[in-house]
């Protein structure tokens, strides 16, 4: 069996370049009882002599001319694959997917993926941007590193790491009456209204579902449709208004649309970031992930969520606010 380390390689190198053994100890900073163990090792490791010595001259044999191009690919293989590793430690190359709720890949996401491209364009990053079911099931498949979604109590073999707790607010053409109320709103003063929302499977009407459910009414939206550009457009042009996570209502904003918070009750949309358990992210997905913690954080101005370890640790943090049985 082949028992050689890389040291002892560089060794044998070293000593065929010079044919010293004082000078290889000097080159590899060790004394030369030292070095004239490593090449016995190697000798009886073979089974053939490398070297012939004797007081005055060091000689390498036909073994050792033999041993010497093969030792040089050997070196140079192992000096690359330290290289690789290093680079991805160190961030000068590799690759990071994120899959994202859309509201997230059309906000927070594009801040960080540039700031990192600056000071890391190596890296090669890549954003998938999907509902929250179809974002853990990327995770599950190992075709992202992570996703920034929403919380999903039906993947429990995945693990979820608390980033922020995105609170609800209200659309509103700037000229309803309620516009000019410089407060929060009460979701039992708008439920009237018509609303224009997501569809069902999306974690924005789930969680506006559970809103309604606790003051024992039905959330009936007047208009459902897919983009929260078209839902802004729609406010703006009067036809209802629409209850949205903050970070939702910041894809599309104009001076037609106005936000006030909602209150009684108060429901927030939690988001983390979710990973395979077990799982290692790579320097660069750890330190794209920091980034959108920070980022989300600023975004919500909230001090981040203190959970950082969960990512490499399989903690799922306890939400303190009820999450709908499945959302999406």
């Amino acid at each position: 069996m082949i028992n050689w380390s890389i040291r002892e390689i560089e060794v044998y190198l070293s000593l065929a370049a010079t044919l010293s053994f004082r000078r290889t100890a000097e080159q590899m900073h060790l004394s030369q009882p030292a070095v004239s163990g490593v090449i016995t090792r190697l000798e009886t490791n073979l089974g053939a002599r490398l070297f012939d010595r004797n007081t005055r001259t060091v000689r390498l044999t036909s073994a050792g001319h033999a041993l010497l191009v093969h030792a040089r690919t050997l070196h140079a293989h192992a000096q690359a694959a330290n290289a690789a590793v290093r680079d991805l430690v160190e961030l000068r190359e590799g690759q990071v997917r994120v899959a994202a709720l859309p509201s997230l890949a059309a906000t927070v996401v594009p801040a960080v993926f540039a700031r990192f491209a600056i000071d890391h364009p190596g890296v090669r990053l890549d954003l998938l941007d999907t509902l929250s079911g179809a974002s853990f099931e990327l995770v599950r498949a190992g075709q992202v590193d992570f996703a920034l979604t929403a919380e999903n109590p039906a993947y429990a073999d995945l693990t979820y790491a608390a980033l922020a707790s995105d609170p609800f607010v209200l659309l509103l053409p700037a000229g309803h009456p309620l516009a000019t109320a410089d407060r929060p709103l009460r979701w039992a003063e708008v439920i009237a209204l018509p609303h224009i929302s997501m569809p069902v499977r999306t974690s924005v009407r789930q969680y506006a579902d559970e809103a309604l459910l606790k003051l024992g009414r039905r959330f009936e939206p007047r208009y459902e449709v897919e983009h929260l550009a078209s839902i802004n457009a729609m406010v703006a042009a009067g036809l209802g208004v629409a209850a949205l996570p903050e970070l939702a209502a910041l894809v599309a904003r104009s001076t037609a649309v106005v936000q006030r918070r909602l209150v009684e009750p108060e429901v927030h949309r939690p988001i983390g970031l979710v990973t395979m358990q077990g799982r290692t992210l790579s320097a660069a997905a750890q330190a794209v992930a920091r980034m959108l913690r920070e980022e989300v954080s600023k975004v919500l101005h909230k001090p981040p969520v203190r959970s950082a370890s969960a990512l490499t640790r399989g903690h799922r943090p306890a939400q303190d606010k009820p999450v709908p049985p499945t959302p999406r």
